[in-house]
Parts: structure tokens; C-alpha cells; sequence
């Protein structure tokens, strides 16, 4: 009965032990949890909440068509300018004019400029406006003769910066772009470029400087 009793004894007295260290352990849990949700929260507005930042991107699908395209960003506050250059390569861009396109042309980008005004409407959802001051070169198919056309394009584009880290980002966009009517001679055939163009476009960063 004694031996009984001790064992009962010592039974006892670890799992009272084992309980204190459980509920220890739950404690310091709960206890870590707002310092966790804490540098969280402070990984995650590292990405939008600057004050100031500097981003270098690119459109790089225009080098898969042996072109280019690379842009430098300036953000302030809830604000971004950027600057760009682009040349499409072999991309055809009359597949993203409506009404008036034609099927009997491609349109190719050349190294034109542009300028664009952003605002950060909610976290890194940008809206923004710009203006580029494309040169185009016009092809007839059935000829392959070839005329260049210069436009200046307006318009708007909505997207979103996904940061891969605290640097390096992407950005999925849709831009919509307005032109004025302007047309070629093609000896006999008429190209006219198209007044609105439908583009969407995906765009590589990376973020160099900051200041929070």
C-alpha cells in the first residue's frame, strides 16, 4: 500500500509538472503572437508605406520580341512619376487596336518615350495616367513596304505591384490608349491607325532605394 501510494504520489506530481510546462509553453505563445503579427505587419507596409523610393522596370515581354522596353520611378508619398522608353521589336500592335484596325498592316513599336503619373489608391494598387510619343512602323503584308507614323498617345492604366521580398516586384496592368485619326498611302491602299488601343501588360521592378 505504501509502495502503491508513492507511485500515485510521483504520478501525480509529473503530471501537475507536465501540465505547468503546457500551460508555460501556451502562455509564451499567445504571448509571441502580436510581436508575429507585429513584423508582419511591418514586412508587408515595407512595400507601399514609403515616403520616398526609387524603382527601375521593364516591359519584358518586348525583349522576347527583340525589342525593349525600361522605365525609372520616382515615388512620393502615395505618388509615383516614371519615365520610359520602349521599342517593340517584332511585336504587332495593330492586333490591340478596336474598330479600326487592320488586318492587312502590322504596326510595329519603335524606340519612342513616354511619361507616366501614378497614385497608390489602396495599398500597391496604382491607377495612373500618361502620355507617349510613339513612333510607329506601318507594314503592308501583301507589299512588305514599310512607312513610319507618329502619334502621340494618351490614356490610362490600372495595376498592381506584387513585392517578392522587399525589392524585387511584379506588376500586372491594363492599359487603355486614345490617339488622334491619322492615316498612310500605300500606294493605292489606305492604313489608318486605330483611336483606341486595349493592351495589357506585365512589367518586372526593382526597388533600389527607399526611405520610410
Amino acid at each position: 500500500m505504501i509502495i502503491y501510494s508513492d507511485i500515485c504520489t510521483h504520478i501525480n506530481q509529473t503530471s501537475i509538472r507536465m501540465n505547468k510546462n503546457l500551460i508555460y509553453c501556451i502562455f509564451a505563445l499567445f504571448l509571441s503572437i502580436p510581436n508575429l503579427y507585429a513584423q508582419e505587419t511591418s514586412q508587408k507596409e515595407h512595400s507601399y508605406d514609403v515616403k520616398q523610393a526609387l524603382e527601375v522596370e521593364s516591359l519584358f515581354p518586348m525583349f522576347i520580341t527583340g525589342g525593349f522596353h525600361a522605365a525609372l520611378g520616382y515615388r512620393y508619398g502615395k505618388f509615383r512619376v516614371r519615365v520610359s522608353v520602349i521599342n517593340g521589336g517584332k511585336y504587332n500592335a495593330e492586333g490591340a487596336g478596336i474598330n479600326n484596325s487592320s488586318s492587312d498592316f502590322k504596326r510595329y513599336y519603335k524606340t519612342s518615350p513616354g511619361i507616366f503619373l501614378g497614385y497608390n489608391v489602396w495599398k500597391n494598387l496604382e491607377v495612373y495616367a500618361y502620355t507617349e510619343f510613339h513612333t510607329f512602323e506601318i507594314e503592308q503584308k501583301a507589299t512588305g513596304l514599310k512607312k513610319d507614323l507618329h502619334s502621340t498617345d494618351v490614356g490610362g492604366g490600372i495595376g498592381y505591384q506584387f513585392f517578392i521580398g522587399k525589392a524585387f516586384y511584379i506588376q500586372p496592368a491594363f492599359h487603355v490608349y486614345y490617339r488622334k485619326s491619322k492615316s498612310l498611302d500605300f500606294d493605292g491602299a489606305r492604313y489608318n491607325i486605330p483611336n483606341v488601343d486595349l493592351s495589357p501588360v506585365i512589367r518586372i521592378g526593382y526597388r533600389f532605394w527607399k526611405k520610410s
